[in-house]
């Protein structure tokens, strides 16, 4: 009689109690990323700054190549609706890559060991509240950019297209931020943090399709191009600005070994992503049991 009892409540117990659980993280989750808005709120000079490098980016080198032949680095286009792609990939991979930041300072002023101790359901919630936030950043960015883009007369996007860049952004912020969550543990302080920042940030512009296109340089770059993700998602972007009719099996990017369709892109991307989340998981694990 009771082995038949347990037998029937085991299973409803247990939905209840997964139930209860879920809620309980995206509880944790949204007083997290509500503490990661007021800081936002209270010092928005961070925002303001990640608004305004890329649109100076747009800017100024619009202006220096503006007068450069329409057919130089695409047919048909003009470099600042060609720069327009790569800026927007690049905001995102800004942001992303300072997401660290604030999660180092929190373990360097010893509120990340409260959070450690404390009786969450899951220390997991710690890392999605910094990616949820990251991403919603991210796509505040982008769409600022976007429309700065548009204003600046380098072409616009539908709606069915922008859900499409959206996609695209917000694998490369998830990769990215994962990246630097990760160095926010791995790395003894914020100055180390800043510097491997200040020392990336450029070499993967500049090592990506997003100021030139691959053919324009030399052998050895084009294959440290074809490595860099970014590539892939400023090509899939710029794709889109320039093509109004395509399908997940029209091909997107162009590298050394060979063109990718739209959808072998995205899968890359996800991949990169899944290996990220699953190093990432094995690597807090080992943190927190220490």
């Amino acid at each position: 009689m009771n082995s038949e009892y347990h037998t029937v409540l085991s299973p409803k117990q247990y939905i209840t109690k997964s139930y209860l659980n879920i809620q309980l993280l995206l509880q944790e989750i949204n007083a997290l990323n509500y503490r990661l808005l007021l800081q936002i709120w209270r010092q928005p000079s961070t925002l303001i700054a990640g608004l305004l490098q890329p649109l100076l980016w747009l800017i100024l080198f619009g202006a220096l190549f503006q007068n450069a032949p329409v057919n130089l680095f695409s047919s048909n286009t003009k470099y600042g609706q060609f720069l327009s792609a790569g800026i927007i990939v690049f905001t995102a991979f800004t942001g992303s890559l300072n997401a660290g930041l604030s999660l180092m300072f929190d373990r360097e002023f010893g509120f990340l060991n409260r959070l450690v101790v404390a009786p969450l359901i899951s220390k997991d919630s710690i890392i999605f509240s910094s990616t949820l936030f990251m991403a919603g950043l991210s796509i505040t960015q982008v769409i600022f950019i976007i429309c700065a883009s548009a204003a600046l007369g380098n072409g616009t996007i539908n709606t069915s297209d922008f859900f499409l860049v959206t996609l695209i952004i917000l694998l490369i912020t998830l990769g990215v931020t994962i990246l630097s969550l990760n160095l926010a543990f791995i790395l003894p302080g914020h100055i180390e943090l800043l510097a491997f920042i200040l020392i990336t940030n450029l070499p993967f512009l500049f090592s990506s399709t997003a100021l030139a296109p691959l053919y324009f340089m030399p052998s050895w770059m084009q294959v440290i191009a074809s490595l860099n993700p970014l590539s892939y998602a400023i090509e899939t972007i710029r794709f889109i600005y320039k093509n109004t009719a395509y399908t997940l099996q029209s091909y997107v990017i162009k590298t050394v070994w060979g063109s990718l369709m739209l959808k072998e892109v995205i899968i890359f991307l996800l991949l990169l992503d899944i290996i990220g989340v699953i190093f990432m998981k094995k690597f807090l694990q080992n943190k927190f049991e220490q």
